[in-house]
């Protein structure tokens, strides 16, 4: 029986392999406020706790060994995705070390809301990462630095150190008070909230696509873009919309393209993710890993398999797509959309709780395949209407 939801349902486009791995992007002298700044806001656009946040964000140094930020694997100049993708996962600071998942963007992540149960529809909504396992932008920030197979500092304490070796440290006690890097709670909150008021800026929100300037009526769709929009909100074709909700909200506010909620999809484990020959204090399962998702975080077998719908904002700068990195092209996520149940697809990574109702058999030709990829594209950020000669 399909599920009614209020713009719930159906998930992100792409295709085969992966993403996401780590690379510096600037210079700068360890501690020194990176050269990449420069590329983002400049300061007079910024408070001072967003300025410190926009330092941090681009800093190389605070990884172990330095060389990796927060850039690294959200590069502005790809969305905030990663922008190297010749792996499915994220490269560590350390080398040989590998993420389990696809990276996910960090724009638009500032509207997610905490983790909750929606009594009307009894589904997961909201919280950080794929699986939902913290609800803030700024707890978010700080389990990267202390993640081994990330940026890898020790513990605590080194971090901690590091921040303190920094030439703007003083930046914290400006924004935070004389007592912000008195300790290590003090020092990763700071850290953490530092972050997360930067990532509130228009510079992640910008809300600068083609497809917010035709809801502004200030451009027209072209014929194709206009039949992958009717396609994509059509609950008898591609039912994108379900999930990835496309209209202006009551109040006004542009679309997200995500409703937060979680799914099994029955994605294909990747067997290229390299997470699989991680050592065993660290993949103790080897390459018999399964990501339970959403299962993990909330204790319940019934939402094992089940990962965060993403924002389609961008979607073409983001890939490689779903929590493996598994799809690599668009046209190949939204075929997968339509012919999972008949197509030469490999079995499900987890194979209970796969969505059947709204995804697997959706009867798209090609063309029209092509309609919704299209229609997609528009929800590039940065877009800006072609002079007429």
């Amino acid at each position: 029986m399909k599920k009614k939801r209020p713009g719930y349902f159906m998930i992100p486009f792409a295709s085969f392999l992966g993403i996401l791995v780590l690379m510096g992007l600037n210079c700068a002298e360890p501690g020194s406020p990176p050269a990449e700044a420069a590329h983002s806001e400049t300061s007079s656009d910024l408070n001072a706790k967003e300025e410190l946040g926009r330092l941090l964000f681009f800093d190389e140094s605070l990884s172990s060994p330095p060389g990796q930020s927060c850039a690294t694997c959200h590069d502005p100049k790809a969305a905030f995705a990663n922008p190297d993708k010749s792996l499915p996962v994220s490269k560590g600071a350390i080398p040989g070390f590998y993420g389990k998942r696809n990276d996910l963007v960090v724009s638009y992540a500032a509207f997610i809301p905490k983790l909750h149960k929606d009594p009307s529809e009894n589904i997961w909504i909201g919280g950080m990462f794929w699986d939902g396992r913290v609800n803030t932008l700024a707890e978010q920030a700080v389990l990267p630095p202390l993640t081994s197979f990330e940026m890898a500092n020790r513990d605590r304490a080194e971090f901690l150190s590091k921040l303190r070796k920094l030439s703007y440290a003083g930046r914290f006690k400006d924004v935070f008070g004389p007592e912000a890097l008195d300790d290590t709670d003090r020092a990763l909150e700071s850290f953490g909230a530092a972050l997360e008021a930067f990532q509130r800026t228009d510079q992640f929100n910008p809300f600068s696509s083609k497809y917010d300037a035709y809801l502004r009526g200030e451009t027209s769709l072209t014929e194709q873009e206009s039949r992958g929009l009717a396609l994509f909100e059509d609950e008898k074709k591609g039912n994108c919309a379900a999930c990835h909700p496309s209209r202006k909200g009551e109040d006004g506010t542009h679309p997200l393209f995500t409703d937060w909620s979680y799914d099994n999809l029955g994605v294909p484990k990747n067997p290229e993710n390299p997470f699989y020959l991680m050592p065993a204090d660290i993949n103790p399962q080897g390459k018999g890993f399964v990501d339970l998702g959403l299962g993990d975080t909330v204790k319940d077998p019934a939402e094992n398999g089940k990962f965060r719908v993403p924002t389609l904002r961008n979607v073409t700068l983001t890939g490689p797509y779903m929590h493996n990195g598994v799809f690599k092209e668009l046209f190949t996520v939204v075929a997968f959309y339509n012919t999972r149940d008949s197509g030469p697809w490999p079995p499900p990574e987890y194979a209970q709780n796969v969505n059947k109702d709204e995804m697997g058999d959706l009867k798209l030709m090609n063309e029209e395949t092509e309609d919704i990829v299209a229609f997609m594209k528009t929800l590039e950020d940065g877009w800006k209407k072609e002079e007429k000669k």
